[in-house]
């Protein structure tokens, strides 16, 4: 064994596997003359690198450095711009890491200062809540790794956190897979803070996403460390590439010039299928790495799963990841697990239920692919319902809902011709496709958040992005006519830059959203337009894309959507590619079956993005109905919260809603305690919270008044409770 302090390479180190009995006694924390520390199974180990806080030369530049902040510090952090480059088209692989860790920090969280950002939580806060003078840098060592299947293209990264502060005699390991399609830093903001703080290793993992754009026009691609090159010289450090021959990309590119392939899209591996079981191989990968680090010759494996604790925390689909992972621990290796606002794939509907406010609810439990398809279809026009309106100006002039009414009105006649929405004005048909909303798990805690996220784009990449990652379609597959690439601002396909290109691990999240792909439909009347300027084929006007919304929601529901009719071979989409997604969001299915293993799900009852209905409130359920007085799961549904904490950066959002990061904090403060000193897990609960008000674009400076904690025991009116298979949420 070696012990190593400062950064090595950047290469792959090759390893051997030993016997499987060492391996297992490594793993468990055994002690014997034959153990030795090994890699986990599939981990290749790129290096790692020493981050003082202080002045150090990193190769090419000279930077102060952290694990939290990249060396920026809570200032940093809160500044409106990321840190500059000294050559913007060149950036260095540290300046890349330093401003990833920027974007990412900032792409959930508030970091306005009238948001909480340095009072409630920063870098500068205590895990106590003691509001410190501290820029919060967290010195300590940075091991990086990737995990594959053999095949070279799965290639899920995981960088596993050690921070100084660890403690080898109260050895803990925070689980971090990233939010949404983020790369590694993804959950740098949720439990790599925490975790940090706590000085717990941190194990952080894009479980399968992650900042992977290969330009198919000059075959460039991100390595693994983030920075870019040519396929061929990228080679194994290729971080990802579009499983397609030059033969094929140049007849492709022919056709399709300009278009860029997206990891999560496009590695054709499905790779929600595998979020629980990456997120677990973070998890062996760190208790090797600290091992590595603290172990001696006389004691190679001082920690394992019988000495260290391990909690899993994370957001959105890192919250989801986290109970898949639980679910799928058959080690016994994570001890407890706290969930925010988790995307949460239902395998359906029967042996549960939900009630709200004493009624019960229709629709629920439906899948990330079913509802989001089904919400691209309706959003636009629902967007235009009296109920949905949002008057400020900042945020019609951010989001340029104002350039998209016309287009949003054409959607609404679109659907009432194809009989999909009643009602003879836009107000009629606005209010009708809201109402289609509400039906499908959406409430009016929803209503005001329609407008954001569809003009933001969130419906069209998600459908486009989803759908063929289930169906594992290739980049050339044109799935309901979509692809992706940069556009102008009327929405034509342009090249992407290779300056954009360059500083794209550090600014884009692993969607299309624009930095720099966006979504592309090719078949616009007179040539492909962004989704926003689209003009549907049936329709011959600008409205969207309907034709492809359309074609989208049939790909996950098995039949047409205007007629009902069930797909064929002949048909748009085919019945096959239906079969193939379909097939993929069924491998992406949750059990909600945690065997008893303690749980705390926080969630939005605004979030408009992943509804509550199908998903926190129907998980609970299920999970009730499985495991009965044995279940450990704890529920916190906080109101005038919703998904993205960033958007109250927003005139108007931050007048209306709070964030929700303090309870991801709280939850994750109340599960230590329990699993450490065996304090009580909160009941179910409705936390009533109270929105800052004031001018919208200058609210309230927020208080902690207005998101009061969690209670242990809640007040009976506020209490979350069951009714036969039925969970019971109050008003």
């Amino acid at each position: 064994m070696h012990t190593r302090t400062k950064k090595v390479s950047f290469a792959v180190v090759q390893w051997s596997l030993t016997a499987l009995a060492a391996a297992t006694l490594a793993a468990c924390g055994g002690s014997s003359h034959h153990v030795s520390n090994d890699l986990p199974e599939g981990i290749s180990e790129i290096g790692v690198t020493v981050y003082p806080a202080t002045s150090v030369s990193s190769g090419e530049t000279t930077a102060q450095q952290d694990l939290l902040t990249g060396g920026i510090g809570k200032t940093g952090l809160g500044a409106a711009a990321a840190p500059a480059y000294a050559d913007p088209a060149n950036p260095t692989v540290a300046e890349l890491r330093r401003n990833a860790l920027y974007s990412n920090y900032r792409g959930i969280l508030d970091p306005s200062a009238g948001g909480g950002y340095g009072t409630l939580y920063g870098p500068n806060v205590k895990l106590d809540g003691t509001i410190t003078q501290s820029e919060g840098l967290i010195p300590g060592r940075e091991y990086l790794a990737v995990l594959d299947d053999g095949s070279g293209r799965k290639q899920t990264t995981v960088a596993v956190q050690v921070p100084d502060s660890f403690d080898a005699g109260n050895p803990c390991i925070v689980l971090g897979p990233s939010s949404g399609s983020r790369g590694v830093y993804g959950a740098i903001g949720t439990a790599g803070e925490w975790g940090l703080k706590k000085g717990c290793a941190v194990a952080l993992t894009d479980a399968g996403k992650g900042v992977g754009l290969h330009n198919l026009s000059d075959d460039t691609v991100n390595r693994i460390d983030g920075s870019r090159a040519t396929h061929a010289a990228a080679g194994k450090l290729t971080f990802f590439a579009a499983n397609i021959t030059d033969a094929a990309r140049s007849a492709y590119n022919a056709l399709f010039p300009n278009r860029i392939a997206i990891k999560h899209a496009h590695s054709q591996m499905n790779p929600e299928k595998d979020w629980g079981n990456d997120t677990l191989a973070a998890a062996r990968y760190a208790m090797y790495v600290l091992n590595e680090q603290f172990g001696t010759t006389g004691n190679p494996v001082p920690f394992g799963k019988a000495n260290t604790l391990v909690i899993g925390g994370s957001a959105s689909n890192g919250g989801a990841a986290v109970l898949r992972a639980a679910e799928q621990d058959g080690d016994g290796l994570i001890d407890g697990v706290v969930a925010s606002e988790p995307v949460t794939e239902m395998p359906g509907t029967s042996g549960y239920g939900i009630e709200f406010g004493g009624a019960t609810v229709a629709g629920y439990g439906k899948t990330l692919g079913d509802f989001t398809t089904y919400g691209n279809i309706y959003q636009p026009c629902a967007a235009l319902a009296a109920d949905a309106a949002l008057t400020e100006a900042s945020i019609y002039n951010y989001i340029a809902l104002t350039g998209m009414t016309a287009r949003a009105t054409a959607r609404c006649d679109g659907l009432a011709a194809k009989g999909l929405v009643n009602g003879s004005t836009t107000a009629e048909r606005a209010a009708d496709a809201l109402a289609r909303l509400r039906a499908y798990g959406w409430t009016r805690d929803n209503d005001q958040m329609h407008n954001a996220h569809y003009a933001l784009g969130n419906g069209p990449i998600l459908s486009g992005m989803y759908t063929m990652a289930y169906g594992r379609f290739g980049a050339d597959a044109n799935l309901c006519n979509t692809s992706f690439a940069a556009a102008s601002a009327t929405g034509d396909v342009v090249a992407a830059t290779s300056t954009a290109l360059a500083q794209s691990f550090a600014t884009a999240n692993g969607t299309a959203n624009g930095t720099p792909a966006t979504v592309i439909y090719n078949d616009s009347v007179g040539g492909a337009k962004s989704w926003a300027f689209a003009v549907s084929p049936s329709t011959g006007v600008a409205d969207l894309g309907l034709d492809n919304a359309l074609c989208q929601h049939a790909l996950v529901s098995g039949t047409d959507p205007v007629t009902g009719a069930a797909l064929t071979a002949g048909s748009t989409p085919t019945k096959a590619q239906s079969d193939a997604v379909r097939a993929g969001i069924a491998e992406v299915h949750h059990s909600a079956s945690l065997k008893g293993k303690p749980a705390i799900i926080v969630a939005g009852r605004s979030d408009a993005l992943v509804p509550v209905n199908n998903n926190a409130r129907a998980y609970t359920a299920l999970n009730r109905t499985i495991e009965g007085a044995q279940s450990n799961l704890r529920y916190i549904e906080v109101t005038h919260a919703q998904h993205f904490d960033a958007f109250l950066l927003f005139s108007g959002f931050d007048t209306r809603f709070v964030p929700l990061h303090p309870y991801f904090n709280q939850a994750m403060d109340v599960m230590w305690e329990h699993l450490k000193n065996k304090g009580p897990l909160p009941a179910s609960q409705v936390v009533r919270t109270t929105p800052r008000g004031g001018t919208p674009g200058a609210a309230t400076a927020i208080t902690a008044s207005n998101v009061p904690a969690f209670a242990m025991s809640p007040a009976a009116a506020d209490a979350i409770g069951f009714a036969g298979t039925s969970i019971t949420v109050p008003e």
